[in-house]
């Protein structure tokens, strides 16, 4: 963002690849989403994934220092409750060994929860697309119900890619294994469907809209593939589990406080105006039409011309 900035102040217009600066953002960026796929190799799936409220916080903070938005309330506010939910995360989070064999992740596939999940995942997949589909149906909670369901499969995949590729790093093979591309298959395939819905959402929605309501429907819907697939929660004990969620109920608000609260920007004159044309006469500001190419016409008297009746 502060490299496209940067490169619109100039009189000089340039292509936004050739700035350094945007690449340095990319780099950082590429790196950042390096670290979380390796992070599913480590710890459990119900605390790295809403651990993603944090780069909300960060994005709050960044645009400060560096574009120089206002710090609002509303902000400290989000900062504090999401940083709270996070504390609670990290704390009562649930342990359970992170080595997972190719053995293993292949009895995962065939056991009965999961099978019954995937199931009944489907079958709501198949009604939310129809509506999609047939009915024209692009509500917000749709689309973003569609990525919310394809992220479960995602989280689970790459959990098990991270994982086998771990523990064949330490000297343990995984790599020979037909499930560890499978799994590949599977990210990558529920990973380019995310993202037409997510951009479907992104162009009909606000992003102010988007942000929150995607990253509770992602977390949720991780949490429980997490539990189901993985097992997380299996040997918890209830005072955790209800910490936990209350936790996950914390950040969910602070992230819902620091976007909702977000005035989009926009012109301070919402219309066009040409200003004074000697001889000619403004019909009223010249707006622009959203069902035409042109933004409105000038009234020339003299040029009028009467169509014949």
């Amino acid at each position: 963002k502060f490299a496209h900035l940067r490169l619109a102040c100039r009189t000089e217009m340039k292509p936004y690849y050739t700035s350094k600066l945007w690449w340095s953002g990319i780099t950082l960026l590429g790196l950042g989403e390096l670290g979380n796929f390796a992070a599913y190799g480590f710890a459990p799936i119900a605390l790295v994934t809403p651990l993603g409220c944090i780069s909300v916080i960060g994005s709050a903070f960044i645009s400060v220092l560096f574009l120089k938005k206002t710090m609002r309330a509303a902000d400290i506010l989000g900062g504090t409750l999401t940083v709270t939910g996070t504390y609670l995360l990290v704390t009562f989070a649930p342990n359970v060994p992170q080595e997972l064999t190719a053995r293993q992740v292949e009895n995962y596939l065939v056991s009965w929860p999961f099978l019954v999940y995937s199931i009944l995942e489907i079958i709501i997949f198949c009604i939310l697309l129809y509506f999609y589909k047939r009915k024209a149906v692009k509500h917000i909670v749709v689309l973003l119900m569609m990525v919310a369901l394809l992220a479960s499969l995602t989280v689970i995949a790459v959990k098990a890619v991270a994982s086998m590729i771990t523990l064949s790093a330490k000297g343990k093979m995984q790599l020979t294994y037909p499930v560890f591309y499978i799994m590949i298959v599977l990210m990558a395939t529920s990973c380019a469907f995310q993202v037409k819905f997510l951009n479907q959402a992104m162009h009909l929605y606000e992003v102010t809209a988007v942000v929150p309501i995607n990253f509770v429907f992602f977390t949720t819907s991780a949490i429980i593939s997490g539990a189901i697939f993985y097992r997380e929660f299996q040997s918890a004990a209830l005072l955790s589990v209800f910490m936990f969620l209350f936790g996950c109920l914390l950040s969910f608000l602070g992230v819902f406080v620091i976007a909702r609260n977000k005035k989009e920007e926009h012109l301070q004159i919402p219309f066009i105006d040409c200003g004074h044309i000697p001889g000619q006469k403004l019909t009223g500001k010249i707006q622009p039409d959203s069902h035409s190419s042109c933004y409105g016409t000038l009234n020339n008297e003299d040029d009028l011309v009467k169509s014949p009746s």
